[in-house]
């Protein structure tokens, strides 16, 4: 029974909740569609109100886009009145073109009626004219032409001469204007070399070791030189006398070094004057750097600076010639600038004018045609090389600075002192005797000394015995006696000597 009631109350609770489900489901679920319906109608405002809002905007911009094509016809119904203005001042223009264009038109007609009445009377007159004198209207041009030329023939020619001297006289003025410019500017002493030049020495001893035993070191070294060394009562000093300064430069420096080392003996000699000699090579290197750097030329290849220096080395009537060239540079530059010219290129040609100079005992031709295939062998500027060609007139004046190189050269050469006639052939006798020499086979060196009054020649032994020798002195000394002036007489040395060399191991 108890199970009875047990089970009729768990079913009546199951009723009892399920009833109770329902009904709070029911309840949920009326207020879920209430919730629903509030948010439908929520929406249905809110659209409402942007379709208001919408149409609200839309008529805004319906209208503002009503004013505004309203003023673009405003705007484009002023245009076309313009345009009809425009229109209408171009039409009334036209037409007074028009009027003018016809009334030119009836202008050129009767100017071209006129000219052809003129030309037709000019004719006729032509005509009348021939019949009257007989001539042809050339004929008569030129009977013309005579008359007028011999009445005032006198008068003309007075007229050219005049002209032709006023303008000369411009032209000298400015030539002396230019000039004196240049020379103005580039004040340089005028110094002439000398042949012969002194070394000094720390006591009278030396003079013995230098002269050595039966006089062996002074041979050895005017052998190996080729200049003549003069020691008398001089006190503490040598004289050494050539004409040629490279030697004589080298021969100062190869003593002055024997003394400085104070063993003075054949082989020491040969050894300081190969070392002088080296050096030599330097300095005159050095001496074209300086040059050049002197002048403001600093794109020259090193063998042409070498060249350069050597220049200093030489003489022409007494001037040197690197102190020549750099004068001639200068006064190329400054000539050149004051004629508007291209003054870098008169300056290098100014300066390389006689580097043919350099090399001219060494090779035939004049050292002008030298100079040519050196700048052209180390690829210097053509119109440098035009330039420097015509300082002798050997080659036609191609360019302006060709002038300007000549006038230069003149000016450098002409200066008070600059050159000396007289020492010039006195080197050039004694150049001439070496040469001489060298002509004849078996020569090996040959040196003027003694201001040219000995000439003193070293022989191959190998190619001349002493017979030989002999008769190389007179034959020598017999052409200088057919082929030179020269005052006094002349001493031929020939030397033949034989040296021994051995090695003990």
């Amino acid at each position: 029974m108890k199970s009875l009631y047990y089970l009729l109350y768990v079913i009546l609770g199951v009723i009892i909740g399920y009833l109770f489900k329902q009904f709070i489901g029911l309840r949920r679920l009326n207020s879920l569609e209430k919730k629903t319906r509030e948010r439908i109608e929520k929406s249905r405002q809110e659209a409402k109100d942007l379709i208001l809002s919408a149409k609200d905007k839309a008529v805004s911009i319906i209208e503002e886009a009503q004013k505004e094509e309203k003023e673009i016809k405003n705007e484009l119904r002023k245009l076309e009145n313009r345009l009809l203005s425009k229109e209408e001042s171009l039409e009334k223009e036209e037409s007074i073109f028009r009027s003018k264009k016809d009334s030119l038109t009836g202008e050129i007609k009767k100017m071209e009626e006129e000219r052809k009445r003129l030309d037709n009377l000019k004719e006729e007159k032509v005509k009348e004219l021939e019949k009257i004198t007989k001539l042809s209207p050339e004929e008569a041009r030129k009977e013309l032409f005579k008359q007028m030329s011999d009445i005032h023939q006198e008068e003309i020619f007075s007229l050219l001469k005049k002209y032709e001297q006023e303008k000369r006289d411009i032209l000298e003025k400015k030539g002396a204007e230019i000039i004196s410019t240049s020379i103005q500017k580039i004040a340089r002493s005028t110094v002439s070399e000398l042949t012969t030049s002194l070394v000094s020495l720390p006591n009278e001893e030396i003079k013995g070791k230098i002269i050595g035993r039966e006089g062996r070191n002074i041979r050895t070294l005017e052998r190996l030189t080729g200049v003549d060394i003069i020691v008398d009562e001089t006190p503490q000093s040598i004289t050494i006398s050539s004409f040629d300064p490279v030697r004589r430069e080298t021969a100062k420096i190869t003593l002055e070094k024997l003394i400085k080392d104070g063993r003075i003996q054949p082989a020491k000699i040969e050894e300081k004057y190969e070392e002088t000699k080296e050096e030599m090579k330097q300095k005159i290197k050095e001496i074209g750097e300086n040059a050049a750097y002197e002048v403001g030329i600093l794109d020259l290849p090193s063998d042409i600076l070498s060249l350069l220096g050597k220049l200093y080395f030489r003489t022409s009537y007494g001037q040197n010639v690197l102190e020549h060239s750099i004068e001639v540079a200068l006064f190329s530059e400054s000539i050149a600038s004051e004629l508007g010219l291209d003054a870098e290129v008169a300056k290098k040609a100014g300066f390389l004018h006689d580097i043919g100079k350099a090399v001219s005992e060494e090779t035939s031709g004049s050292h002008v045609e030298i100079g040519r295939r050196i700048l052209k062998k180390y690829g210097i500027d053509d119109k440098i090389i035009k330039a420097m060609e015509s300082h002798h007139e050997e080659y036609p004046f191609s360019i302006p600075e060709a002038y300007v190189v000549a006038a230069a050269d003149i000016l450098s050469t002409a200066r008070p002192g600059a050159r000396r006639d007289t020492l010039e052939n006195y080197l050039k006798r004694l150049k001439d005797l070496e040469d001489i020499a060298k002509s004849f086979k078996g020569v090996k060196d040959a040196y003027a000394i003694s201001g040219g009054r000995e000439l003193r020649i070293f022989v191959n032994p190998e190619q001349l015995d002493d017979f030989g020798a002999l008769s190389l002195a007179k034959n020598i000394a017999t052409k200088i006696q057919s082929e030179l002036s020269y005052p006094g007489e002349i001493k031929v040395d020939v030397v033949r000597e034989i040296r021994a060399v051995e090695y003990a191991r």
